[in-house]
């Protein structure tokens, strides 16, 4: 790694976000790559069920609409893809998410692993939003809400070129402006997300002259990274997205937690449904270090009690 951990919590921090060049090793590039056609292959077939529907922004998600932005659930055994789970799971990975949080490896908590591919035939976009904090939060909930996001982190790992994310820096520490929520309280999707005040654009897997700049640029209108790049943010920093239908994406889409958290993330987690990973033949496909970590998500699981709900609405 080109930048010392210190140095990516503290851009972490700081901004909400920060890019890292090379969290998949070259030689497991060409597999996750074939593993994502495949299984974006039995998505738009209606093989694989678990799927993120157009029209349909968050969860619970649907069967409304044939047309599909995401496939749920990458690690799940039955589509029979173990570089997923060999890769979440890997050195690498745990590292970088453990520096973020502060925390040691074996403090780190196996969350969500999904996958965000381009529709086939309709443009979709996601309104912008916090992942845990209604558009109609006031301000002093908005402080609550985000003073107690600290025990997880969020990334986007482009396998080609994504243009997809749009983000406001620093926006994980602060309530809205007034002229924020102007922007970020109706359901629906802007036409022009670079309208919203403080807003950049992150480019994945466009090379650019330097990394320092691509790392710091954090003024710009749009932000580039060089091949293989991953951005990490806090989700709830304020962030919407774009999908074009006629720009091919695999963008491996994932989220870790911090045991330390206890419960804090639990609703955020555990309603995408995630029962499945309570089953043996799962835990069989996990390396030691991977059952440690589904073991503290099974025990987050455990000390809620009642339905957790859904974080948002649309």
């Amino acid at each position: 790694m080109y930048i010392s951990e210190s140095l990516l919590k503290a851009a972490h921090d700081d901004q909400g976000y920060v890019l890292v060049p090379d969290l998949i090793p070259s030689d497991l590039l060409p597999a996750l790559r074939a593993a994502c056609d495949r299984v974006i292959a039995k998505t738009r077939t209606g093989a694989w069920p678990h799927r993120r529907t157009v029209g349909k922004q968050f969860p619970p998600f649907d069967d409304a609409h044939p047309d599909s932005w995401g496939v749920q659930h990458v690690m799940h055994p039955a589509l029979g893809e173990p570089v997923f789970a060999q890769w979440y799971t890997s050195e690498g990975v745990r590292t970088v998410s453990a520096a973020l949080l502060g925390c040691d490896v074996g403090s780190l908590q196996m969350e969500l692993f999904n996958l965000l591919i381009n529709p086939l035939n309709h443009d979709f976009a996601l309104r912008w939003h916090r992942d845990d904090v209604r558009e109609n939060a006031t301000p002093e909930e908005e402080l609550k809400a985000l003073a107690s996001w600290s025990h997880g982190v969020q990334w986007n790992t482009a396998l080609y070129e994504d243009a997809c994310l749009y983000l406001v820096p620093k926006s994980h520490k602060v309530p809205r402006t007034d002229e924020q929520r102007v922007h970020s309280t109706t359901l629906e999707p802007p036409r022009d997300p670079l309208a919203m005040p403080g807003s950049i654009r992150l480019v994945l897997q466009r090379k650019c002259p330097s990394l320092r700049v691509c790392v710091w640029s954090v003024d710009m209108l749009t932000t580039t990274s060089i091949a293989g790049e991953t951005v990490f943010y806090n989700s709830n920093i304020l962030h919407c997205a774009t999908y074009d239908a006629k720009q091919r994406r695999a963008t491996l889409h994932a989220t870790m937690g911090d045991t330390r958290g206890g419960s804090t993330r639990a609703r955020n987690v555990l309603q995408h449904g995630l029962e499945w990973m309570q089953e043996r033949r799962f835990r069989e496909t996990l390396d030691d270090a991977g059952q440690r970590m589904l073991d503290a998500l099974i025990e987050m699981r455990i000390g809620v009690r009642g339905e957790v709900g859904y974080s948002l609405t649309g």
